[in-house]
Order: C-alpha cells, then structure tokens, then sequence
C-alpha cells in the first residue's frame, strides 16, 4: 500500500544522502522545486511517470522508493 509520507521521508533521505539539493533533483527530473518539495514531505502523491523519473535518479527501483516499508 501506498504511503505519501513514508515515501517523501525516503525521498528525502535519499536525497540527502546523495548530497542533493531540491533544486539539483528537480531540474534533473524535468519538475518544479516546489513539486518536488511537496513529494518530499507527503503532501503531494507523483504522477508514475514522476516516480520512475525520481527512481531513476536515485538508482533504485519504484517498489523500493513508494512501497516498502
């Protein structure tokens, strides 16, 4: 099951880890900084295409970043 805020923390730790601005990863995937910040706090659920682009980015898989827990 989907959890926005479980997945935006594991965004954000990602993000983080890689050493990554917002701004960095937003531009690299083609969206808004202000998109990304709200994937990144669980407010905002990513269109698919959005979250293959952001596990792309990340160099892990879709069920990694949005579905296990």
């Amino acid at each position: 099951m989907f959890n926005m805020q479980k997945a935006g923390a594991r965004i954000k730790s990602l993000r983080e880890k890689s050493g990554c601005t917002p701004e960095e990863v937003a531009e690299s995937i083609g969206i808004s900084v202000s998109s990304y910040l709200k994937y990144e706090s669980g407010l905002r659920n990513p269109r698919d295409e959005v979250k293959v682009k952001i596990a792309n980015y990340f160099g892990r898989s879709i069920g990694f970043i949005f579905f296990s827990y």
